[in-house]
């Protein structure tokens, strides 16, 4: 309870904070932005679990940002805030500050102390090796959302590449549906985790370049994993997030030619039981001005590999294949369409993805999203959500 109302006064902060910055949004060094949405899920199928919600979902969100530059651009501050209330998951109704940090840029480093997010990765599937900011999880399954994560962060620019140091302070912990959300294990996930013995101080290293037509970089970590062993509790009824000290290498790398894009991500860690590696490697190839209209349609095609085994936290990308249609009509209302499935290798089972995206007018956009779960082996890694297919409509006004 105490977390819960430290994260509602930082929103209610950010909020004061970004109206406070309206005024001021045109002039000067300020900019202020944000989006307020509404969103309602359908769940098609009835739950797989007791207690889960029935059928719709509905939530609102509010995303503020207020950032200052100053005139010679070293000294830069940037607040930005995510809530959501959901009407039937008192879990996913969480609040969380994504970004509130101080940053320096010299002519020969940057520095950045406070909140932020760090996103690493090359491939459209799964993002691998995107290791600093932990899984907002309770938003979605695809581990798109991530927490701000509080950090030192140094980096330096040289002919030779890009050289980020990071120390990484205060372990964030993953967010889960609570007992009456969709998406969720068989049983639900305790609030209260275990931790292996060790300091919540994390660190860590990445070297990053261009070389001709190659985007490489290659990444050290070591910190608690933020993927949690989910171990059942003594009385049986949930589940017991774990989780253990770990160290990771991986490499990242994109190589362009053309209409062509190739990618790989790859890691190796120790800490999560059994040493294991995993690997993204594919492709993703762009046909411009599709039937000589101006639409472009990109193609992908992704293998996913993970060599963990039972001792490790589970994951549903062991043996699978990535196929995926990005179409983006280059409209005026910026009309965008995202299609994809990942299946399976050892029992078939389909997790299907379609996004459509479209403005209306000059602040709002409509989105709609479909997950579905087909040929679902229930004792399979997607055995939790065969049940949980579900559409979802988004209307969202920016500013």
């Amino acid at each position: 309870m105490g977390r819960e109302r430290v994260g509602v006064r930082v929103f209610l902060l950010c909020c004061v904070l970004s109206v406070a910055g309206t005024s001021a949004a045109d002039d000067g060094p300020w900019t202020f932005s944000g989006s307020f949405a509404l969103e309602l899920r359908w769940f098609p199928d009835k739950p797989a679990y007791p207690g889960q919600l029935e059928d719709d979902q509905p939530s609102a969100v509010f995303e503020p940002e207020l950032r200052w530059r100053s005139e010679d651009r070293r000294h830069q501050v940037d607040l930005a805030a995510f809530g959501r209330w959901d009407g039937e998951d008192d879990e996913r109704s969480h609040f969380d500050l994504r970004e509130g940090s101080y940053r320096y840029v010299g002519d020969s480093f940057e520095l950045l102390a406070g909140v932020s997010r760090v996103f690493w990765g090359v491939t459209e599937s799964r993002h691998l090796v995107d290791v600093i900011n932990q899984t907002d999880a309770v938003e979605d399954i695809d581990e798109e959302d991530k927490l701000g994560q509080p950090m030192l962060q140094l980096a330096f620019d040289r002919d030779w590449g890009r050289l980020e140091i990071f120390s990484l302070f205060g372990f964030r912990e993953r967010t889960f549906p609570g007992p009456e959300g969709r998406l969720r294990p068989p049983l639900p996930v305790a609030e209260d985790a275990r931790y292996d013995s060790g300091a919540d101080v994390g660190w860590a290293l990445r070297w990053s370049h261009f070389v001709g037509d190659w985007d490489l970089g290659v990444h050290y970590f070591h910190g608690f994993g933020r993927e949690p062993q989910l171990i059942p509790a003594v009385d049986g009824r949930s589940l017991v997030p774990l989780y253990r000290i770990v160290d990771q290498v991986g490499i990242d790398v994109q190589y362009t030619r053309g209409a062509w894009l190739w990618k790989l991500e790859a890691l190796a860690r120790h800490g999560q039981g059994t040493d294991f590696g995993a690997a993204v490697a594919g492709f993703e190839h762009t046909f411009y001005q599709v039937g000589g209209s101006a639409a472009d349609l990109g193609v992908l095609v992704e293998l996913l590999w993970d060599g963990r085994d039972d001792s490790a936290p589970p994951t549903i990308f062991d043996e699978d294949t990535f196929v995926g249609a990005r179409l983006a009509l280059n409209d005026v209302q910026d009309s965008q369409l995202l299609a994809g499935a990942i299946v399976d290798h050892g029992d078939g089972s389909v997790a299907a993805l379609v996004e459509v995206s479209r403005r209306i007018g000059q602040r709002v956009t409509v989105e709609l999203e479909g997950r579905f779960f087909a040929s679902v082996d229930p004792l399979g890694d997607l055995g939790a959500f065969e049940r949980d297919s579900f559409v979802n409509l988004r209307a969202a006004w920016h500013w």
